[in-house]
């Protein structure tokens, strides 16, 4: 049961379907650069999520408790 070369064949539709841009670090950064701002996007985001609690401090704190027993 081998594929041949569809395979070859899926990777150059993918390709074609986002503009022959390979996915991954074409963005000039280094690592350094890039896990500090990878680091503020996921503070913003945590922020947001915060402030979308409202203040219920401990939510989501049940189930860890339960998985713990």
């Amino acid at each position: 049961m081998t594929r041949g070369n569809q395979r070859e064949k899926d990777r150059e539709r993918a390709a074609a379907r986002t503009g022959g841009k390979a996915k991954g670090k074409d963005d000039g950064l280094t690592p350094e650069q890039r896990r500090e701002r990878d680091g503020k996007a996921l503070q913003e985001k945590q922020a947001k999520k915060a402030a979308g609690a409202g203040g219920s401090a401990g939510a989501g704190t049940g189930d860890a408790n339960k998985a713990k027993k």
